[in-house]
């Protein structure tokens, strides 16, 4: 039986080895799994630059219509002072203090003998700063707006010449008092006398006594 040597076994068993080198496959696979996280890297940075890019849009829509909500909030408030103004002015158009009717009341108050000689009318507002509404532990308590008291005082200088100077002097008093307007807008015991003077005499001897009245009206807070 004839014996064949194979010269080339050798080599080629150090071929296969080579092959089969478990470095060499390792190398093979590392470079791949480097390559596929190249690639997944890639596209979590791509999907990351997208996310941002998105995420800054959006910022953008909320800062603006942030700034859209501040200045329809501040429209608002600016609406509601002026409303409030608007309000107040038309409170005070329709309860103002109106001097016709005044002396309109004042000539409809007639007792024999009595001359009134000057009017003097004292009109001062009072101003009361609002509250702030503040918050405490059981919530939110409201604050109060600004307020303006007005106050009247009118003055009276009047003679009274009757036959006996003096008498007429409560008469006329008590008339103011009951008069319709002056009842209706005076303070309780609204009229005083403030001065009553020692009796005197005209430039063609006819004796009067002069006298001043004061008179207080309701406060009217707006």
């Amino acid at each position: 039986m004839p014996i064949r040597i194979n010269l080339l076994s050798e080599a080629l068993a150090e071929e296969d080895l080579r092959r089969r080198d478990p470095v060499k496959r390792a190398i093979y696979i590392g470079g791949f799994l480097v390559a596929l996280s190249l690639v997944w890297f890639s596209s979590t940075w791509l999907e990351y630059k997208l996310t941002q890019q998105k995420f800054s849009q959006v910022e953008n829509e909320i800062l603006a219509h942030t700034n859209e909500f501040a200045q329809v909030q501040s429209d608002l408030k600016k609406i509601s002072e002026s409303q409030k103004r608007l309000d107040a002015l038309l409170k005070l158009n329709t309860s103002r203090f109106l001097q016709g009717t005044l002396l309109n009341g004042l000539q409809q108050v007639y007792v024999p003998n009595v001359q009134l000689l000057r009017l003097k009318l004292d009109q001062t507002f009072v101003y009361k700063d609002g509250t702030p509404a503040k918050t405490n532990s059981f919530g939110v308590v409201a604050g109060l707006p600004p307020t303006v008291t007005q106050q009247i005082i009118m003055t009276l200088d009047a003679k009274d010449s009757s036959p006996n100077p003096g008498d007429q002097v409560n008469t006329y008093k008590e008339a103011l008092a009951k008069q319709s307007f002056f009842k209706s807008n005076l303070e309780t015991n609204g009229v005083k006398l403030s001065n009553l003077s020692s009796p005197q005499t005209t430039v063609i001897g006819k004796p009067f006594v002069p006298f001043t009245l004061e008179c207080r009206f309701q406060n009217k807070t707006r």
